[in-house]
């Protein structure tokens, strides 16, 4: 253990609480155009317990108030958190948990705790890694559900929020969570190509189906990078010219 342990913590629990009321920020918007979409005060704060992804939670609501079905809604949303299963496994090592703290460990395995908690992750100190995790996946959540409940409650005293353009919010916000993570040409061009394929789609498909399929694109990509990588590491292993068949050690 490193003697530096408190300080190490007092800086772990500083910056989580700085993620949280950060990322709590996008909560206002989501419980306000919630009910921009339909949704009553309660459905937002349920899916922001429960679902507890912004994406997906995003999703969700731009299906709803397109018109789509909640079938639909809850497609594109699921597709859209299939990320936290990865980043479970991830955190499977870092987290060594059982029972009750396993679930909650689940509910708060987000895009923030598992950031943190890769950043703090230190042989010398495990507790750092996990302290990071859950302190982070609390503030966000507490924050979040806050926010959710100002932002609809803001939003029900407007009347009609229909009436204030707020619709037109839903797909900002979802594109504002999208643009940080356009760091490469591959994650460029698999958000034009989904794109160009939703605005086509859109034409003749009801809502929902759009997005679905725009989130194929995604998972296709990510399916043939992951067979050509591994087709690669096996050509480059096993071909004769590789270092392994001569026998040369690195």
């Amino acid at each position: 253990m490193t003697s530096g342990w408190p300080d190490q913590r007092r800086a772990i629990l500083r910056d989580s609480l700085v993620v949280g009321l950060a990322v709590g920020m996008y909560g206002l918007s989501f419980g306000a155009l919630a009910v921009a979409t339909g949704l009553s005060t309660w459905q937002a704060v349920a899916l922001s317990s429960v679902m507890f992804t912004g994406g997906s939670q995003f999703a969700y609501i731009g299906v709803i108030g397109a018109g789509g079905s909640s079938l639909a809604a809850a497609a594109a949303a699921l597709l859209l958190g299939a990320r936290n299963t990865f980043y479970g496994v991830a955190m499977k090592p870092l987290l060594p948990t059982r029972g009750w703290r396993q679930v909650a460990a689940a509910q708060l395995t987000i895009d923030e705790s598992t950031a943190m908690a890769l950043g703090n992750a230190d042989p010398a100190e495990p507790r750092a890694a996990r302290l990071a995790f859950w302190a982070t996946g609390l503030s966000v959540f507490i924050c979040w559900n806050l926010a959710t409940v100002v932002g609809a409650l803001g939003a029900a005293s407007l009347g009609d929020p229909g009436q204030w353009g707020l619709d037109a919010m839903v797909p900002a916000a979802f594109l504002a969570l999208l643009w940080p993570r356009l760091t490469s040409r591959t994650t460029v061009g698999v958000a034009v190509v989904a794109a160009g394929l939703a605005v086509v789609v859109s034409v003749v498909a009801p809502p929902g189906i759009p997005v679905l399929l725009g989130g194929a694109v995604a998972v296709v990509v990510a399916l043939w990078g992951a067979r050509r990588d591994g087709a690669s590491a096996t050509t480059g292993r096993g071909s004769p010219g590789s270092a392994d068949a001569q026998g040369a050690t690195p």
